[in-house]
């Protein structure tokens, strides 16, 4: 089975979409969890375009990298999907891994309306969708 941890920085979309997206494309191949530098509320963005594709992640948590970390959690990648801006912000996680950056917007800057909003993050996972999908090609090969 191969770990991936998927990291931001408050582990509220971006991290959260992609552990949903590889648990539901991966399948059993994959133990997959996400994390966060600063933990913080889960998006209810991010719970919104989820449920379009039929997984619901309503109530979920976030959670904390070096909480990880202390526990000893070993992966064989971790994947962070911080944006351009805050990739200098962007966690690594200590141990013997293969490190992969995916640049993706943060669902919590996006402004407008409700629905233009919805909108951009549903943008934002279907690049994630695309870049999990791309993922778990290559290791099939």
């Amino acid at each position: 089975m191969v770990k991936v941890l998927f990291v931001c920085i408050h582990n509220s979309a971006r991290s959260q979409i992609a552990e949903e997206l590889l648990r539901k494309y991966g399948g059993e191949a994959f133990s997959v969890q996400s994390a966060g530098l600063e933990p913080g509320v889960l998006n209810p963005l991010a719970v919104e375009v989820l449920k379009e594709e039929g997984i619901d992640i309503t109530g979920k948590t976030t959670q904390s990298v070096f909480d990880l970390f202390k526990k000893g959690n070993l992966f064989h990648y971790v994947i962070t999907v911080c944006d351009e801006g805050n990739s200098q912000r962007c966690p690594i996680f200590p141990g013997q891994t293969s490190r992969i950056h995916w640049s993706f917007k943060d669902p919590s800057g996006f402004t407008g309306t409700h629905e233009e909003n919805v909108a951009q993050t549903r943008a934002v996972k279907e690049e994630i969708k695309e870049a999990v999908l791309a993922f778990i090609e290559t290791l099939k090969k």
